[in-house]
């Protein structure tokens, strides 16, 4: 599995994910910027994501939701706040209620995803940042490193 690691660090108040793949930088950043791709590893396999909206650039917004295993439905969105095509995108990321309004109940953070090619294809470092510890330990109790380990597991498929 491609996937190096996923990690927390409460110091930094971070989580960091590391995958590396046999592919070009631009078809890494593909996978990550194409809605009907993204959705294929977003969400945890018991969990898939639709994305209504993707939108890639500054000032763009990405909607989304993840249907669960008996059809409830837990919706998200990116603001996007920062791209250099081909090399990192940074957004907003929160939880939303079902109308696309933000779920204030629920932490807003921020991820980083940076794209760099390797010796032997490509490699992209995704860097979730919290506002604060209480932030970061309800996310990390709600199951964000299983669930986000299992979404990017399914890269493999995506990029094969």
């Amino acid at each position: 599995m491609p996937i190096r690691s996923v990690e927390s660090n409460p110091e930094t108040l971070t989580l960091t994910a590391i995958g590396e793949y046999p592919v070009t930088v631009e078809r890494l950043w593909a996978a990550w910027t194409d809605p009907r791709q993204l959705e294929r590893f977003w969400g945890p396999p018991e969990w898939p994501a639709t994305f209504t909206r993707h939108e890639v650039r500054k000032g763009g917004r990405s909607d989304y939701y993840m249907t669960g295993p008996s059809g409830e439905r837990s919706y998200g969105y990116w603001l996007c706040e920062f791209v250099e095509d081909n090399k990192s995108f940074s957004v907003r990321d929160g939880f939303a209620k079902p109308d696309g309004t933000p779920n204030t109940e629920l932490p807003e953070g921020g991820i980083t995803v940076s794209f760099e090619a390797t010796a032997t294809g490509s490699r992209f470092v995704a860097v979730s940042t919290f506002a604060s510890i209480e932030a970061m330990e309800k996310l990390l109790a709600m199951g964000m490193v299983e669930g986000l380990t299992a979404a990017l597991g399914q890269m493999d498929a995506v990029l094969g």
